[in-house]
Order: structure tokens, then sequence, then C-alpha cells
């Protein structure tokens, strides 16, 4: 690709000599796991703990972890999914039917809890060490906070930290909020999106052509 197209998503590595940042879904093969084009991972000893850090995905769970493009996931970012989950208004939370041996029967008719897929909209900044529990939507352009545990849903262009993650400011006003959630930059052609990187980190919305 030229220049003027931006990098190749299909690169793995995009900066030069720089290994421990990458396009993540040019490293993630996981039937579960779906991630758009310029989602980058950046870790401080290897790109290989991003799979790792996804806990308790199971493929009998049938939950998905789905991220948007162009998000930033810091060192340290995990996430827990369904499998994780054990019975909350039962006399024991106790998994007895795992063992077998008897217990087998323990979740005849029953199921545990599942909070279903875990979605990250585009343009989503996730900072170091936070955890995202399973179920949770995270909207577009949304800020996670250093240190932050997300249990609930984060709307878009929220900025969000914390244990629980609550809600620190919005990013912008209503309407501005409405109007980048209509032009989803993120999907235009890399040549748009090239024409209008100088204009994407400013603060003039009405700039953006």
């Amino acid at each position: 690709m030229n220049s003027m197209t931006g990098p190749d998503p299909a690169t793995k590595f995009p900066l030069e000599k720089y290994d421990r940042l990458c396009f993540l879904n040019q490293v993630i093969d996981h039937p579960q796991i779906e991630i758009g084009d310029y989602t980058y991972y950046d870790d401080f000893e290897d790109v290989r703990n991003f799979e790792r850090n996804v806990k308790y995905l199971f493929d009998f769970t049938g939950d998905r972890l789905i991220i948007g493009k162009f998000c930033m996931i810091a060192s340290g970012v995990t996430f827990i999914m369904n499998g994780a989950n054990h019975l909350t208004d039962a006399i024991s939370t106790y998994p007895f039917a795992i063992f077998g041996n008897g217990w087998g029967m323990a979740m005849e008719g029953r199921s545990y809890p599942v909070k279903g897929d875990t979605m990250i909209g585009n343009d989503v900044w996730i900072g170091y060490n936070t955890t995202i529990m399973a179920g949770v939507t995270i909207g577009d352009g949304a800020i996670i906070a250093t240190n932050s545990t997300v249990v609930s849903d984060v709307e878009p262009y929220s900025i969000v930290g914390g244990n629980p993650a609550r809600l620190i400011r919005k990013r912008f006003s209503a309407e501005d909020i409405t109007k980048l959630l209509h032009l989803k930059w993120w999907d235009w052609p890399p040549d748009r999106i090239t024409r209008n990187v100088h204009n994407l980190t400013g603060k003039d919305i009405s700039s953006l052509e």
C-alpha cells in the first residue's frame, strides 16, 4: 500500500523494529474473538498475552468477544468471559456438576448465567490493567481509565474510570456525539481517512470531509 492509504491493516507489527505493538486481528486466531482492522494491542512483554488475558472463554458457553476498528488496548487489559459465571441465586455457588462422580446431576434442568457477548465499539481506548466483565458493551469513542473494572455498559464517547467504573464525563456534547455516530469515520475508505487525519486529531467536527 502507498502512504496515502495509511499503514497496511494486514501488517502484524506496524511500527518498525517494535514487536510489542500489533494489529490484533493479525495475531489472534480464535473462533470466538472478532477484531476490526487497525485495532492495536501494546504489551510490555508479549502480544500473545492478549489471548491469555481473555479468561474463561469456552466453546460450550458460545459467547464471543467482538472488538471494533481503530481501538487502542493497553497492556494488562483482561476480559472475563461468561465461563467464569457461577450461580448467584442458589444456596451454593459451588460448581458441583463439573466434577461428576455423582455430582453431575447438580445442574439438570438448570444453567449457569450467561450475559451475552462482550462488545467493544470502534475508536475505543482501554487503559492499562483494566478488567472488563462478561456481557458488557462499550460504545464507540469511549475511554476506559487505567485500573478500571467495567461491570456495566458504557455509552458512546464517555470517559469512565474506577472500580466499578463510573462516568467521569462525556467527551462531547450530545449533539456532537450524534454527529460522530452518524459519520462513522472508522468505516471510511483509507484514502478518505488519510485526507482527514489532521482533522481527526483536532476538535472541530465540522472540519471532517
